[in-house]
Order: structure tokens, then sequence, then C-alpha cells
């Protein structure tokens, strides 16, 4: 039954009217854009991750109570060779690929070298960013490919490298209130140890119908090297607050030398990645305004964490919420392999598997040097998370659970960075499949579920209603996928508030899974 998430998918190149049932709000206008895997085999050849099939744009416009529905695949130069190699010649996160069995040794030898650290595949398959006035597929490697929000088109890759020293860059952004994007990546090759690089484009880093990219005028914050020169950190977001960046440094690991030498040695990049259990988790706090990483370092128990939810600041403390994971088995549950197996197979053989947790972490910022050891130094009354000054002089956290079993968060994000209640996300029990969408209250610490049998929603999206005063004044939407053949797949709207359906649309067409991307509000009506 799970084969149903790694079929290949087709293009609807031309708008498709939605079926529309129930009512859409006459405020909404606009697009809602997702990115996600969509073509999983080649020719003969097919890959052996879900995180490695090419990806498929697709898109719904909302226009005066109808839905129109497209999709298009990333036409990246490594969609271009593959399809023109009638089979899979690019290497892809659990995919290793060669350009050509019958090379000999020494052009075997000569991609080898082409295919270690400096570059990757430009599959942007995760996310879709906004720079300046650009958008742009992402994943997270040194290339993201530009895109037209309306027709979808593949209109250039850009390379990071050519902008900022970076060979990994997060498919996660955030956005301040002026348009400004900040980013963080991995430098990898340069002089000194790996670094975390942390950078900003500005929010007129580009104007429709220029033609040079945004990251032309990209702006480094400031770079942190990690603790371990051949194993530095993998992460996947980062927290913002009004004054401060979040890094968490966890012991979820790259390591180097292995991935410098995965093509020669036939081995894939998901496998460069190792969890040392013995580690420590590290929270860097670097002040957005100057740069400066603050002296301070808070350490916890290790942990596995993709995906922020919130940050803000409130009494001299920094606060962050985001989602954990026991262990790094997440990635290996959606090897296509396992995805092969039924659900009573695939359930037996991952009973271990983690399920995700919703963390809060409370950080002291200004802390009195005359504190005796083992006091705890948070002073919010709404929270049992701690910080204790332990006897060596370090900073020791531990979390508040939000909430026990959601993944791919979000917020109303006009409250990012600021103190929030909400946020929404997809409900994981008993799989990394979610079958269910939840809205949590962080104050009550109760929550509200939507279910469809057979129906599998992506990540939520908050849509704030115009002049919204309450923050959950909006609608949810969600691309909702059915293993039944006689239910079409349909775009969800929820009334975020009684987290009721109030709409969906229904389409005639084929439709993925997808990751994440975001809403185009509509200004010209």
């Amino acid at each position: 039954m799970l084969s149903f998430f790694f079929r290949n998918r087709s293009e609807t190149p031309e708008p498709l009217k939605a079926d529309v049932s129930g009512s859409i709000p006459t405020w909404l206008q606009g697009t809602l854009l997702r990115n996600g895997p969509g073509l999983f085999s080649v020719g003969d050849t097919s890959y052996r991750h879900w995180f490695d099939g090419m990806a498929l744009i697709h898109s719904f416009t909302f226009k005066d109570g109808g839905v129109f529905y497209k999709s298009k695949f990333l036409k990246s130069e490594t969609f271009k060779k593959n399809t023109a190699a009638k089979r899979i010649v690019v290497t892809e996160f659990g995919t290793m690929a060669y350009p050509d069995p019958c090379k000999n040794i020494f052009a075997k030898t000569f991609s080898y070298l082409l295919n270690a650290i400096p570059d990757f595949t430009d599959n942007n398959l995760i996310n879709i960013i906004k720079y300046g006035e650009d958008y742009y597929a992402s994943s997270e490697v040194n290339y993201i490919n530009q895109i037209d929000p309306l027709t979808l088109d593949t209109l250039g890759r850009t390379n990071y490298r050519n902008h900022i020293a970076l060979n990994l860059a997060t498919a996660h952004p955030h956005y301040d209130d002026d348009g400004n994007t900040y980013n963080m990546g991995t430098a990898i090759i340069g002089f000194g140890r790996p670094k975390c690089v942390i950078f900003r484009v500005p929010v007129n880093a580009s104007e429709k119908g220029m033609k040079k990219p945004a990251l032309k005028q990209v702006e480094q914050i400031c770079s942190i090297p990690f603790r371990s020169t051949l194993y530095p950190s993998y992460f996947h977001s980062f927290g913002l607050t009004e004054n401060y960046i979040i890094f968490v440094e966890q012991a979820f690991k790259l390591d180097i030398l292995k991935l410098a030498t995965a093509y020669f040695r036939n081995i894939n990049w998901g496998s460069c990645l190792k969890f040392d259990k013995d580690d420590v988790t590290v929270i860097h706090l670097v002040n957005r305004k100057t740069g400066k990483v603050l002296s301070t370092k808070y350490y916890a128990d290790v942990f596995v964490a993709f995906h922020h939810i919130n940050a803000f600041e409130e009494d001299g403390h920094v606060v962050f919420d985001l989602i954990t994971y026991k262990d790094s088995n997440l990635y290996d549950m959606f090897y296509i392999k396992n995805m092969q197996k039924d659900i009573d197979k695939f359930i037996e053989t991952n009973k271990d598997f983690s399920p995700p947790s919703c963390q809060r972490f409370v950080l002291p910022i200004n802390i009195d040097e005359e504190t005796p050891p083992d006091t705890n130094l948070v002073k919010l009354q709404d929270t049992t998370a701690t910080v204790v000054l332990r006897q060596d002089g370090s900073l020791y956290c531990t979390h508040d659970t939000l909430f026990e079993g959601l993944e791919l968060p979000s917020i109303n994000y006009k409250y990012n960075t600021k103190k929030y209640r909400y946020f929404y996300g997809s409900r994981v029990e008993w799989s990394p499949f979610p079958n269910k969408l939840a809205k949590v209250d962080i104050v009550t610490r109760k929550h509200i579920e939507w279910v469809d049998e057979d129906g599998y929603p992506s990540e939520p999206v908050f849509v704030a209603s115009p002049n919204a005063v309450e923050e959950d004044d909006g609608v949810i939407l969600s691309s909702v996928i059915s293993l039944n053949p006689q239910k079409p797949p349909f775009l969800l709207v929820l009334d975020a508030k009684s987290f009721t359906e109030i709409a969906r649309a229904s389409i005639n067409a084929s439709v993925h899974m997808d990751l994440h991307g975001l809403f185009i509000r509509d200004t010209s009506t």
C-alpha cells in the first residue's frame, strides 16, 4: 500500500479547474506553491530513497472562490541529464549513480573527482525560497533553481558558491518583517575548520525583471567553527528571534572523509551521516545586528532535530521550540525497500521508531557570575524547561515537552520571532506518514485534529485573513492524497480557529505527496 507514495507522477502543465465543495473565503486570493519528489524511476533505473525522487513543483491558485491546479517538473540539470540518458546518471542522497558504465578507469576516476564534496545534484525537491523578488526551488546543496511562481517554468540555476563560500545551505530560511531573508549553510572546503555560515539577502536584492540573481547582494553575518574538524553537525533549519539567531549544533553529523570518498567507494551520501549518541548538543546564540556570537554556550542531551517551530524573547530569555527525535532512524524508514512493505510489516520493522517530540528550550541571556552552582536560571513561570549552572561552569538545559507526535510544523508567520500560542502540523503516530493534521494550543497543552479516512495530508500552511486581530484568524491549506482510488486528491481548506473543514477542491490529476512550500498572496485585488 505504501508504494502509492513512490509511483511516478505526470505533469499537469495547463491550469486545471478543481471541483470545489464547501465555501472558500472570498478574501483567499493567491497561489499555494508546493515542492516534493514526483519521479522515482527513469528508464529501467529506480531511486533507492524517497528523498531522491526528481522534484515536481505544483501549485493551487485561488481566484474568486475557484481553485486551479498546475504542476511541472523542475527542469534542473539533473532532470535534463537523467531524461536525456533515459536512466539515472546523477547521484542523490540515497542513490549512487554512475554517468556511464562503459567508461574506462581514467574517465571513472575523473568522474569521482567531479562528484566529491565540491559539487552535488541540483534536484531541488524540498522547499521554495524567496530571495528578493525571486523564487527558488531549494534542497540542502549548493545549487538552487529559480522558478516562475505563476507558470512553474524553471528559469535557471544559481550556485551559492559563486556568491558566498558554502557547500550546503538549508532549505528553511527566515523572513523578517521587512522581507529580508536569513539563512545558513555549511562551509566544508577552505581554510581552517568547517564552519556554519549565517547570511542575509536584502529584500531589495532583486526586483521583478532583473536578470542578476538576488544572491549577488548576499551579506555574511558571521561564521561559527564546528567543534569537530572531520564531523561537522548536520542542520536542516534554525531559530530566529528579534535580536538573535539560534544555531543548534547537534550530535547528528556529516562524516567529511566518508563523503569525500563516497563516489569512489560506491556509498551514498545518506550513509555519510552519523548519530553520535555519546556526544552532547551545543546551542549557540548570534546577535542578529552585530553578527557577534555570544560567548555563553548552552548544553543539552543529544537529540536529532530537523524542524524549528518558532522562537521569541521574553523577560531576558530566548525561548525556542523545535521538533526532536531520540535517534537518526527517520531517514532509514524512507528507503524505498522499506516503503515497499505492506503497512503491517512496515510497522513491525519500525516498531522502535522514535516519534517526534515538540520541545521547548529556554535560555537565560544574562548570567550572573555570582550564581551558585546547581541553580535553575530560568525565571519564566509558564514552562518546566530549566538551565542549570553546573560545577564546571557549563550551562545545562532540559526541555519542556509541548506535544508528542507532530511533524512539518507551521505557524501564523506574522508571529515568527514573537510570543505565540498556536502551531499546526502533520500528526505522526504509528509511522512517519501523516494521516491527520493537528492544531496545538501551547497555553492549554490541548490539541484538535482533522482526519479523513484513507487521506494523507501534506504540511499545513496557515494563511491569515485580512486585518486579522487574533492569532488563529485565518485558514489552513493542505494538499491531501488518498489511497482509495475512488477518492480523488484534493486541496483542503480548514478554518484555523475551529479546525473544521470549510472547503475542499478535488483535482482530477496526478497529485504527489509534497514536502514544503509557501503561499503567495495576490495583492493586485
